[in-house]
């Protein structure tokens, strides 16, 4: 089996993590994506009230979902939240190698604003033997709205989000840019977007739309 793992605080997933994923597969061949929600990320400490359990279960049901006559091409995959502690790629990808007994490596996929920052990580190194590495195009926007107070915050060295993309001309590692599309969505503005009573219900999937009214995650009122 040929897989691809993506992972990220998911809070919430969007169309735009989906879109992303679903390219992977139909275009470069991938059978299934994972997505491996964070437990405590290295980089950022998360502005929300939805525990990491919220934010797994959101994947869960979108996978469902999202099964095409039975067919799953999206697995939800809860190793780092199951191990607890700070989340570190390196782990994961050890653990995906150990588990899922593959028969060629994995490849693992991040956007252009995370690559940019990728020397910081633990053990960059072998996070690249161990895995295909896959760089998708992303672009801010907040499509306007203002964020302030809902965005997550930097820890240690790290920089805002979408910090100096221009690192990539010297990324030191073999990669391959992905030609996904574009979606000017956040997982911050979508959070601001429902603590605020704006629309946002077509910035997700149906199943986490549903979720998220039900549980009244992010502040939901109806």
């Amino acid at each position: 089996m040929k897989i691809a793992l993506l992972g990220g605080t998911f809070n919430p997933l969007h169309i735009g993590h989906c879109m992303l994923a679903d390219t992977v597969v139909r275009e470069l061949g991938y059978d299934r994506v994972f997505f491996v929600p964070t437990y405590i990320p290295p980089h950022k400490m998360l502005n929300t009230s939805v525990t990491p359990e919220e934010r797994l279960e959101m994947i869960r049901v979108f996978c469902d979902s999202a099964a095409d006559g039975g067919k799953r091409i999206f697995e939800p995959e809860a190793c780092e939240i199951q191990r607890g502690g700070v989340s570190y790629t390196y782990d994961t990808l050890k653990y995906v190698c150990e588990c899922y007994k593959l028969d060629e490596k994995p490849a693992f996929i991040m956007g252009q604003e995370v690559a940019a920052q990728f020397n910081k990580w633990r053990s960059p190194e072998k996070i690249a033997e161990l895995a295909d590495l896959i760089i998708a195009r992303r672009h801010p926007d907040n499509n306007g709205v203002s964020v302030k107070g809902f965005e997550n915050i930097p820890s240690g060295d790290y920089a805002e989000d979408y910090s100096d993309q221009s690192l990539l001309d010297n990324f030191p590692y073999k990669y391959m840019l992905l030609e996904n599309p574009i979606f000017p969505v956040s997982s911050t503005e979508i959070r601001t977007r429902i603590a605020t009573g704006k629309s946002f219900r077509y910035l997700v999937p149906e199943s986490i739309f549903r979720y998220i009214c039900e549980n009244r995650l992010y502040g939901f009122q109806k």
